[in-house]
């Protein structure tokens, strides 16, 4: 993820001393139960967030819920996190958490990779847990998700659902955990044209050339809707933003619309954590939540979490999924919902493949 680094504008301002600056105007953990006592007997589970914070409708959201879901099936699991406001705060929060004797530490986020594997490599005996990533220390288990297939079926019903003949996609860096998005959505609609002998064309990414549109943030919102702006007067009327809470500029702006174009969410389902389901196609679920429940529920049970092979969630398995269709479901045909459904069956059962260079090994 090194070469991620130098895409942030605010990269270029994270020099040495800045990490220190970091560390004293950190935000302090919040423990979900406010009281900050965890207790000699409790078993520990610590979470550093990527930049976007705990309410970022996105993949932050999901692992906190996850964590809040572990301290539910066992009430001996305390659970806390703190949010970074920056990469520079990477490497500083998840070593205060080693210092406060965490037993499970979880870094949010394929771009918390080098800062995870530094601290990981340093601290042997501590387990961590990383979502979007797969690090080489074996103290470190990954929760990766194959989001291409999930994201197959989703260009599959924006081809569909089009009345343009144009569906669109952006990112918010790219990166894997983002172009895998993008790579299935793409190849859900070619498929869609194989099979109906049409035409839709994706606007804002090509899989052949992996270039195409990104707001080079997860946060601004006024970035997202820019993109997305672009996008529908480029003629797209339906449009799938990868970009975490940046791409709520483009949900709301859809709800504005009156309906002239939608959006499809990622993540965690937008019904549910975002504020414009009636703009909502559906979402191309990364379930976290479930992945960050079972690695913690396990360790804090004495089961020793595997790094090889970790957790890789499918369509198979329910690690990825299409939510429900909620206030479009009436809106969607039968018969096209029959083959979305039809979709998945043939993905996980290896009928139809979903490639992408993205994709996590198995």
């Amino acid at each position: 993820m090194r070469s991620v680094r130098g895409m942030r504008i605010a990269s270029a301002f994270v020099a040495g001393g800045l990490v220190l600056g970091a560390a004293a105007c950190g935000e302090a953990p919040k423990d979900d139960n406010g009281t900050g006592d965890t207790g000699a007997k409790k078993y520990s589970a610590c979470m550093v967030t990527d930049v976007g914070g705990i309410d970022d409708k996105s993949f932050n959201t999901s692992a906190w819920k996850g964590l809040q879901e572990a301290q539910k099936a066992n009430g001996n699991i305390d659970i806390k996190y703190v949010a970074s406001k920056a990469e520079a705060d990477y490497e500083v929060n998840l070593t205060q958490y080693v210092n406060q004797k965490c037993d499970f530490i979880l870094a949010v986020g394929g771009l918390m990779g080098d800062a995870t594997s530094k601290i990981a490599k340093a601290n042997p005996n501590q387990q961590f847990g990383i979502v979007d990533s797969k690090l080489p220390e074996t103290n470190v288990y990954p929760m990766q998700f194959d989001t291409a297939q999930a994201a197959f079926q989703a260009g599959y019903l924006a081809a569909g659902m089009s009345k343009s003949g144009k569906v669109g996609t952006y990112g918010g860096l790219p990166i894997p955990p983002v172009t895998i998005f993008m790579d299935g959505f793409a190849d859900g609609v070619a498929y869609y044209n194989k099979t109906k002998s049409k035409n839709v064309q994706v606007l804002g990414w090509n899989k052949e050339t992996q270039k195409g549109s990104f707001t080079n943030d997860f946060v601004k919102q006024d970035e997202g809707k820019k993109v997305s702006d672009t996008l529908v007067a480029q003629g797209a009327d339906i449009i799938m933003p990868v970009a975490g809470g940046a791409g709520l500029g483009t949900t709301a702006a859809a709800q504005a619309s009156g309906g002239k174009y939608s959006a499809i969410w990622v993540d965690a389902d937008g019904c549910e954590s975002t504020p414009n389901c009636s703009a909502l196609l559906t979402t191309v679920v990364k379930n976290i939540a479930d992945a960050v429940k079972e690695a913690v529920v396990k360790a804090a049970g004495g089961e020793k979490l595997q790094a090889t092979p970790g957790f890789v969630g499918t369509l198979a398995n329910n690690g990825v999924s299409l939510a429900p269709y909620h206030e479009f479901d009436s809106k969607v045909p039968a018969d096209l919902k029959a083959e979305v459904e039809k979709i998945k069956a043939d993905i996980a059962a290896g009928t139809v493949t979903v490639t992408s260079k993205a994709q996590p090994a198995k």
